[in-house]
């Protein structure tokens, strides 16, 4: 049975690289116009486990993607390779009711967010 899609997280996680904020833009605008709320995972999967989180809409991501880099941050976080670092990420997104997220990074992420996954059933999809 589908059930209807709410709230989104969206997260950049590893190196920054080009493309990443158009990318975040992308999908803050497109969840919008979907009646979707987007919220911003400020750097990484740090920001998961902190419980740092904003909100973004369409004037939030105005004029964002001749920036370089990505307004939301990125890191490589080492605690999310324990297990109570990411029940505590998981216990947030619970928290804030979030049914899915969004990982642009590459393939250390898309591997984070596949334990995630794995371990707590949170989907998600990635975006290299």
């Amino acid at each position: 049975m589908f059930t209807k899609v709410r709230n989104i997280a969206v997260l950049t996680s590893g190196g920054d690289s080009p493309g990443m904020n158009a990318c975040v833009r992308a999908v803050a605008r497109a969840a919008v116009f979907h009646e979707i709320n987007v919220f911003g995972v400020i750097d990484g999967f740090n920001g998961l486990i902190d419980d740092d989180f904003k909100e973004l809409d369409y004037h939030s991501v105005s004029n964002i993607i001749s920036r370089g880099g990505t307004i939301l941050g990125t890191e490589r976080s080492p605690r999310f390779f324990e297990t109570e670092f990411r029940k505590k990420a998981s216990i947030n997104l619970k928290e804030r009711e979030i049914d899915a997220i969004v990982v642009i990074g590459g393939d250390g992420s898309y591997k984070g967010m596949k334990k995630l996954s794995d371990e707590f059933s949170i989907p998600f999809i990635g975006i290299p």
